[in-house]
Parts: structure tokens; sequence; C-alpha cells
């Protein structure tokens, strides 16, 4: 198991004491410097100093594939992809083209009333998803599906009391703030945490010590918990969950929002582990890092209350119609054979190469991987957030696990090559030989 002390409490929620801009911007381009100032200024305080601060000075100015250029000129290759919301990279050609076709008729449509292009891609999750999963509720992001589902839950078992992992991340937008890691819903007053329980990830007794109560109405399951660096489950974990909340009535919801739209080689990581979820949600890829879009997917009996009250989640934005235009765009590139079989062979490739540079530096002591789902460990507390710095020097950006510093999210899109991951990993050697020492 991780230590689950390492990145808590403040670090864990990216707060940092304020350091001030001027001297960290004197030798930056003086658009690149108006616009670190306006951010500063007028919205983002904290996340300048911050990202200044850490030696991350990026200002995304053109973007294509997977490759960002900094407002400097300074090119990166993209292995953060914003969590998964570049699966297909950046303003994938078809995608953008479907939005532009989109833009000729549609607009963001009318949440009142039946969309042939909303209809289109609801049957079409409904038709990629394993048993029952069925209905769909569209949102403007994953975060707001979480919140969904946990009103949901609390109408069909009548309980009030949430569950999840310790350090799994499921939003910030209202109850899913609540849910596991909770330092910003503390900080916002927010937490709830008679209501919203944490337990240990991949540890069932712990579970079944929290559902035999049967008060619990939710059970949220980050399938890959992201933000702590992706660790992997015991392989039978997942079935004594599902066995465990069936026995005492609490439902199962999957966040694949991260982990899903085939990033793990199959469209949704939980279908590795052999359960089917009562509700899932997913977000990020499947708007194609092009029109927010989020969706909670849930059983016929669980979205029952969609059948006799229409308006019990209202959001103008949720489920736009360009939105859905994009979406069915993107869900037809991920789920096609060519994509699979891509993932299929950049997965062990890109292993290959990891393995090599392993076994060759020592302070790289650590590899968990499904599919293109890469989480890299290194020998120090902040080893995840040292090879970030030296990757972003290099020309590689890559995101540590907010909380679990010692990690680095190491996510490769779908559609890449091997030539990219050649020269990522050629990046990644230089980073060890100047972190290393």
């Amino acid at each position: 198991m991780t230590n689950p002390d390492t990145g808590h409490g403040k670090k864990a929620a990216f707060m940092t004491e304020a350091i001030g801009i001027e001297p960290h911007i004197r030798d930056m381009s003086s658009r690149k410097q108006a616009v670190l100032r306006t951010q500063h200024e007028y919205g983002m305080p904290n996340r300048v100093e911050t990202w200044l601060g850490a030696g991350v000075p990026m200002v995304i100015d053109r973007r294509e594939g997977y490759r960002l250029w900094d407002m400097d000129g300074h090119e990166v290759q993209d292995f953060h992809i914003n969590g998964g919301t570049y699966n297909l990279g950046h303003r994938h050609p078809d995608c953008v083209a479907q939005l532009v076709k989109g833009l000729e008729t549609l607009d963001v449509g009318n949440h009142h009333f039946p969309s042939e292009v909303r209809g289109q891609l609801s049957r079409m999750l409904a038709e990629h998803t394993p048993g029952d999963l069925h209905y769909t509720v569209f949102t403007p992001s994953g975060s707001e599906a979480n919140d969904v589902a946990i009103k949901t839950a609390r109408k069909v078992t009548g309980r009030k009391k949430i569950v999840a992992y310790d350090f799994a991340y499921h939003g910030n937008s209202g109850f899913s703030g609540a849910v596991g890691e909770n330092t910003n819903a503390k900080y916002f007053n927010s937490a709830f945490e008679d209501q919203f329980l944490k337990v240990p990830y991949n540890d069932i007794d712990a579970l079944e010590a929290v559902l035999k109560h049967e008060d619990v109405a939710l059970f949220m399951v980050e399938t890959l918990p992201a933000t702590f660096g992706f660790p992997l489950p015991d392989p039978n974990y997942y079935t004594q969950v599902r066995a465990l909340c069936d026995r005492y009535g609490t439902l199962l919801l999957a966040d694949e929002v991260q982990a899903g739209m085939m990033r793990s080689g199959k469209l949704w990581a939980f279908e590795h582990y052999g359960f089917v979820p009562d509700m899932m949600v997913t977000g990020k890829g499947l708007g194609a890092g092009l029109y927010p879009i989020g969706a909670l997917i849930m059983t016929r009996p669980v979205g029952a209350w969609l059948e006799e009250n229409g308006w019990g989640y209202v959001s103008t934005f949720g489920g736009s119609e360009l939105s859905c235009f994009v979406g069915i765009k993107a869900l037809e590139i991920t789920v096609s054979k060519s994509t699979r079989k891509n993932v299929a062979d950049l997965a062990i490739y890109m292993r290959q190469g990891l393995d090599t540079l392993r076994a060759q530096y020592p302070f790289f002591c650590d590899i968990r991987q499904l599919g293109v789902i890469f989480a890299l460990g290194f020998n120090a507390d902040m080893g995840g957030m040292q090879m970030a710095a030296a990757l972003y020097k290099e020309g590689l950006w890559a995101m540590f696990a907010g909380y679990d510093r010692r990690y680095l999210q190491f996510k490769l899109g779908l559609l890449a090559d091997r030539a990219f991951c050649d020269e990522a990993l050629g990046k990644l050697e230089a980073a060890l030989k100047k972190v290393n020492g």
C-alpha cells in the first residue's frame, strides 16, 4: 500500500504562501508577462505563484496533437493531457471539423426539450457500457455528474451516507468536493464529515466494517485513483466490493473520468476487474478537449427517477447539443479498431522503454501501468514534483500525483506513435541524469 500520509494536508490542496511574481518573470517576453500579471491580478493569484515557484512557468499558446508551445516558444510533449481531456490530442482534425459542422446548424440547444444529437450520444453510451447501464444524464463536467449520482443514490436507497477512498478525487463542484480527499471542502466549511465517510483503497475489511451498518447509500470508486498515482488493486478486490455492496444494499459507482475512454486498453477501466457498477461517470475526453461535457450513466432501476421527474436535474449547459455532437465523433474514434490496436501496441512499447530506464537509474523505482495509464515512482517524498520540473525543462510536461508526490502521472495519448515514445524516453533519461545527480 502507498503511504497515505505522503502529500496530505495543504500540499494536497496545492495551497502555497504568497511569493510575488515580478522576480520570476523579468526574463520573459512582454506578452507573457502581461498574461501572468493579468491572471495574477484578476483571477489566479495562487496558481500563478505556485507554478512559477515550482519552475514551470508555462503559459500555453499554440497546441497541436500531443504537443504544447509556451508563449515564449518552449515546446513540450504533453504527457499530462489534462487528465485525459486530450486523449485524442489537441485539436484533433476530425473533432474540430465536427464542431465546425455542428455550428452550421446547432448551438447549446434547450435543455427542456428532446434533442437528436443528445439522444444519439445517450444511445451510444448505453451500447458501449456493459451490463444494465442504460440511462444517461449529461452535465457540464464530471464533478457535477458525481453530484447528480450522490443525489440519485440518496433518492434510490433512502440513505444519506456516501463512502469513498480516503485519497480519491471526484471533483470540487458541490457534494463531489466532500467525497474522498476533502481538504478543499474543509477549507470552504463544506466537508459534512458525518455523511461523507472514507475507507482505505484496496482494503476490503475496512469497507465491510463501514457498509455492514446498512446505512450507506453509495460507494464511489475511482477505479484507479488518479491523483493518488494510479495504484492498482488486488485482482479480486472489485469483485469483492461488488458482492459487499449487493449484500448491504449500497449502490456502487465507478468514476471513470480519468481512467476511462480507452486509456486502460478497454473502453472502461472497470472492465478489467470483473464487475459492473450501478452508475458510471465519464467526462474529459468525451468532449475531445473542444467542448465541456460530463455524463452519468445509470441502470434502469437506479435511473428510474427520470421516468417520473423529468426536471429532477436541470442544467442549461448539461447535454449541450454542440458538446453531444463533438462527443459522438470523439467516442467513434475512441472505440475504433485502429485506436484499440494502437493503445495495445503503445502499452507494450512504452513499458519496454520504461523498464530499461528503471533498471539503469535506482532513483526511478516503480512503474504502475494499465494500458497507457502510467505512474512513475521515485525514491524521494517529492520525487514526482522534482521530475515534473526537470522534464519540463527537457521539453516534456507530465503532472505529479497531487496526493502522493513520489509519483509522476505519465499519461500517453491514445493516438501517439513509437517515435513519440522514443522522444519522450530520451527526455526522461536526460531528466533522470540531472535529478539523480
